[in-house]
């Protein structure tokens, strides 16, 4: 029998090891279409490898805020199976290294990206994004996307993020963040079905970042677009029922469904939002 999780980090581990997007998944949808899976391309995959808010469309406004270019080293901190660290290799011709704390995540990553031929441009790594496997100066510019909320000690990733970056570096990202202050049951139930670990708000966000000498360049509000994406995405999760219990069974199905309409329903009701935030380290 499996190993029961027996700490946060396991909990987030099973959790998206049994996530309805997966590699699996993926590639079923692709032989749907009665594409082949030996002759795919980064926009094959698109439409269904990034599993982030909003897609490529949300993924290019961070981009371009990034200000990314071909003569950049990007670090893509908590990239899952590695569609937004292909997406941006592919069209902007930089180099990109994604670094997730689930194994199995990252192994994907690195079949698609293979299958896609893009390993020339892109890396993946397993590892704690409060600890990472660099050593300091490395990257100029690190991106991020809606993962933070796992991680319990923000100002130990925040850090890390900074220690990684060049002088100069552009740190940029977006992540839930709480609107309001939450209810002890609300916290808890969030904790127990997404695995969520203290939830900052934007303005702690600006200030673990100022306080490590960043200048926030830009913070932006977009909870009411993660609304309208959020509910769309919970009938996208309901839409693979089927691919969902065939792999992990009918009471993982119900459990995640449970969990993702409460987690949407705090976003309805301004409880959580979103913020995209983009800062400089400084030069010295």
């Amino acid at each position: 029998m499996p190993k029961a999780p027996t700490s946060h980090s396991d909990t987030v581990i099973e959790f998206y090891d049994t996530h309805p997007i997966n590699e699996d998944e993926i590639l079923q949808k692709i032989q749907a279409q009665g594409k082949s899976v030996e002759q795919l391309t980064q926009i094959d995959l698109a439409e269904f490898d990034q599993d982030h808010y909003g897609g490529t469309a949300f993924l290019d406004v961070l981009a371009d805020a990034a200000g990314i270019t071909e003569h950049h080293h990007v670090l893509d901190v908590c990239s899952g199976m590695g569609g937004p660290a292909r997406w941006i290799a592919h069209w902007r011709s930089c180099r990109v290294t994604g670094l997730d704390f689930t194994l199995s995540r990252v192994e994907s990553a690195r079949r698609l990206t293979q299958l896609v031929k893009l390993d020339a441009l892109v890396k993946f790594a397993h590892g704690d994004a409060t600890d990472m496997p660099f050593d300091a100066e490395q990257f100029d510019i690190l991106l991020a996307q809606e993962s933070w909320l796992h991680i319990a000690d923000k100002s130990k990733l925040v850090a890390e993020c900074m220690r990684v970056l060049k002088p100069g570096g552009t740190l940029a990202f977006t992540d839930i963040v709480a609107n309001v202050k939450l209810d002890p049951q609300t916290e808890q139930r969030l904790a127990d079905g997404m695995h969520t670990a203290n939830i900052a708000t934007a303005d702690e966000y600006v200030r673990l970042v100022t306080a490590l000498g960043g200048t926030v360049v830009s913070q932006d509000d977009i909870s009411a677009q993660w609304r309208v994406v959020l509910q769309d995405r919970l009938q996208m999760f309901r839409s693979l029922r089927d691919t969902t219990v065939a792999k992990f069974g009918v009471d993982r199905f119900t459990e995640y469904d449970n969990a993702y309409s409460h987690y949407v329903d705090c976003f309805v009701s301004n409880n959580l939002g979103g913020v995209r935030l983009v800062a400089k380290k400084p030069l010295d």
